[in-house]
């Protein structure tokens, strides 16, 4: 078996990505709740991105923790990028004024008449994004 030589990932990557998701987040309403990813083209396209990089940090993990082929920042550097994909989603709908959609469990309600559980339809709450 050949060895694989590790490479390190120089940290600086992450924290770049961590400078550029405070500069969007600072013009941003704070998030409350955890939100659909709805919005724009571009937006959805950005949280497409995000699913992908996250599946692609939850491979990393043994790669890193067991078999130590992978340097530990570039795990990181995936899990900032991850939410700089999620922050640029979010910043993409705010600068074309595209409200964001919170998730909402459905509710179960029981029924006074047999006593069984009916589930009711999420309710949709809009939160506007600029004031």
């Amino acid at each position: 078996p050949t060895q694989t030589k590790k490479r390190e990932f120089h940290p600086h990557h992450a924290a770049l990505l961590e400078e550029w998701i405070d500069t969007m987040t600072d013009q941003l309403p704070e998030l409350t709740s955890f939100i659909l990813p709805t919005g724009s083209p571009a937006s959805a396209q950005l949280h497409v991105a995000r699913t992908v990089c996250r599946r692609a940090e939850r491979r990393m993990v043994p790669l890193v923790r067991d078999d130590g082929t992978v340097d530990p920042a570039a795990l990181a550097y995936v899990n900032r990028l991850s939410d700089y994909f999620f922050t640029a989603a979010r910043f993409v709908n705010y600068c074309d004024d595209i409200d964001e959609v919170q998730y909402r469990s459905e509710e179960r309600v029981k029924n006074d008449e047999d006593g069984k559980y009916s589930n009711f339809q999420r309710e949709r709450v809009v939160v506007k994004l600029k004031k």
